[in-house]
């Protein structure tokens, strides 16, 4: 039998050198991100352009919020560290590329309220966790038969929405044939709840549970979803599962999280220089950084940029891109904000809660307090999956982070399934997963 002091002696010589291995991890993904921001500034003509001569302006603008990056190592894993993690890099990328802008607003005004908008989410976020008093859990049972629900429900959805679109096209294509979709409202939001929410759900269920093949079924009824929405996030969520599959089985939790963005983007600038050497062809490494480095990691934070330069001279929202706030007050705006957006000729720009409940809703100033109200929202879904192995809340939140970057909070919470997916992982039952595993994965969590 282990001794439990001893364990415990051992957890705690663990953590310097824990620390030591994210704090080299969180420098290098800041050195890759500016460098691979630097290179993605290309594709984004009239709104920032790279110079060489700015480049120590842009360390020392960023220098402030690198060092924020501590935060990461200090605080335990939960489904806000996640998230945080990914807001912490957007808004890297932002205080990077605001050196190179093209685009006229008060830049140090922005830059304060970014810097204090940050702090205020990641305060709740990260350090938020306590479970809730009371939870109605599921039996053993319940659960499998609500997972076994999940694939039905799916795989019905999959057959109803095909109905009204199932095209096989290329990623160069989807742009032309996306405008032509027209779903029912019901349909539209039962797509984004099930392969945001739901099918990851179910995924990580089964495969905790040890249940392969059935997790297999969820990832294929997710590439389903593929030629009937034609997004680019259906045709890869399978992908992005297993990869942080992969990464849930070598790492533990935090070093999971950190990775998670640190190899991709390593690997497009990687194949960058390779093909500047002439190693690479032009054909394989511009489709790989065009879709991970450019589109997943630096629109969002280009995005940031946009807004500020439309909300500077425009008025504002004042929440009323929620429909239900329509309702109440006049909305200055007929089109959604994303379509607003096409004056930059760089297509429709959805924006995280940063930019729309922050920047385009109240304003520069009062920002801050809309990102403070948001990481409480976070929060409430960190203490109402506290409890659960971290792999399995990392496996079934896996979608969120990466739409949270892209679209408003309040919609992702109402269209996208966030608010299932807290629900859900409060009625999950603690004790139906393996136990060994659970105390290695809360053992993981706290220490790492």
């Amino acid at each position: 039998m282990t001794d439990p002091a001893t364990t415990h002696l051992t957890t705690i010589s663990a953590c310097p050198q824990s620390r030591r291995r994210l704090g080299l991890l969180l420098c290098l993904h800041i050195a890759a991100s500016c460098v691979s921001f630097s290179y993605a500034a290309a594709a984004f003509p009239g709104i920032v352009e790279f110079d060489k001569a700015n480049v120590m302006m842009a360390m020392l603008r960023t220098l402030p919020f690198a060092a924020l990056s501590a935060v990461f190592i200090v605080s335990r894993f939960s489904f806000g560290y996640f998230v945080g993690f990914y807001f912490y890099t957007m808004i890297l990328g932002y205080l990077w590329l605001i050196e190179f802008s093209l685009l006229p607003y008060n830049h140090s005004l922005a830059t304060v309220s970014i810097l204090t908008s940050a702090l205020a989410f990641l305060a709740p976020a990260l350090f938020i966790t306590s479970p809730v008093r009371a939870r109605l859990d599921l039996s053993a049972r319940g659960f499998d038969l609500l997972l076994s629900a999940i694939l039905i429900f799916a795989a019905i959805l999959v057959a109803a929405a095909a109905f009204y679109n199932f095209r096989i096209a290329g990623l160069s294509e989807i742009y032309r044939f996306r405008e032509e979709l027209a779903f029912p409202a019901a349909v539209r939001y039962a797509i984004g709840t099930t392969s945001n929410a739901l099918l990851p759900f179910a995924f990580a269920g089964l495969i905790l549970r040890g249940s392969i093949l059935r997790a297999g079924i969820a990832l294929i009824l997710m590439l389903l979803l593929y030629p009937v929405t034609l997004t680019k996030l259906t045709l890869f969520a399978p992908l992005w599962l297993l990869f942080l599959t992969f990464l849930c089985r070598i790492v533990e939790a935090k070093s999971a999280v950190i990775l998670s963005l640190l190899l991709p983007i390593s690997v497009g600038v990687a194949m960058l220089f390779l093909h500047n050497a002439e190693v690479v062809p032009f054909k394989w490494a511009a489709p790989y950084f065009g879709i991970v480095n450019t589109r997943m990691v630096a629109v969002p934070s280009v995005a940031l940029e946009v807004y500020n330069n439309f909300f500077s001279t425009h008025p504002l929202t004042h929440f009323c891109q929620i429909n239900v706030v329509k309702f109440v007050i006049d909305c200055p705006y007929n089109e959604e904000l994303s379509i607003l957006m096409k004056v930059y000729a760089q297509g429709a720009y959805n924006a995280s809660l940063f930019a729309t409940e922050g920047i385009a809703s109240v304003g520069l100033k009062l920002a801050p307090l809309s990102a403070f109200g948001c990481g409480l929202v976070i929060a409430i879904a960190n203490r109402l999956s506290s409890g659960l192995p971290w792999r399995f809340v990392l496996l079934s939140g896996g979608m969120l982070p990466q739409v949270l970057l892209n679209v408003p909070l309040s919609t992702n919470l109402l269209s996208n399934g966030a608010a299932i997916l807290f629900f859900l992982w409060f009625v999950t039952p603690r004790t139906i997963f393996d136990g060994k595993s659970q105390a290695a994965s809360q053992t993981a969590a706290s220490t790492t």
